[in-house]
């Protein structure tokens, strides 16, 4: 689970076979690794962070990788709007924003497909973060898409350590 700065999710790329083809958004994308590496896998990405800096990190990596990125500075908390019924994959890492589930549930085509991992609240033992706002509850994950079909589900400490949930789930 240990990652390198620009190498993408191990979760992500275990699962990356399951996707559908398509356009995917990465919310707080961070300076883009994920959103570079689903890109370079044919996918169409759009990616939002609101840090300036890390935007333009990510849009340099991509340069450089030799993909096309959409990129938007926006704060998620700031009643950011995210279209309904427009992508095939969301894709988000290390970020728990509770208010967006519903709005990252809608935004998915039906059989559109959800990749989520984030602490859980044993993370707070290891170091950051530690505030519980930003630390899953046992199993709270898998429960805000007990309504879509939950195709790879995982939640505990893993070498590092860190603690960590993580799901893929169908929108169905």
């Amino acid at each position: 689970m240990h990652t390198h700065d620009n190498e993408p999710a191990e979760f992500l790329i275990e699962n990356i076979h399951l996707l559908p083809r398509g356009k995917v958004l990465d919310i707080a994308m961070g300076d883009g690794r994920n959103a570079i590496y689903m890109a370079s896998m044919g996918f169409n990405v759009e990616g939002v962070d609101i840090s300036e800096d890390a935007v333009n990190a990510a849009n340099e990596h991509a340069k450089m990788a030799g993909v096309h990125i959409v990129t938007k500075v926006a704060d998620l908390e700031d009643n950011y709007p995210i279209e309904k019924n427009t992508y095939d994959v969301i894709i988000c890492f290390h970020y728990l924003q509770r208010s967006l589930m519903g709005q990252i549930k809608d935004a998915l085509k039906s059989g559109g497909i959800i990749v989520y991992e984030t602490f859980t609240v044993d993370q707070a033992q290891f170091g950051k973060p530690r505030n519980p706002d930003h630390l899953l509850k046992y199993n709270e994950l898998l429960e805000y898409f007990r309504d879509f079909r939950c195709l790879r589900y995982r939640e505990g400490i893993l070498p590092g350590p860190t603690a960590v949930a993580g799901i893929v789930a169908e929108k169905i």
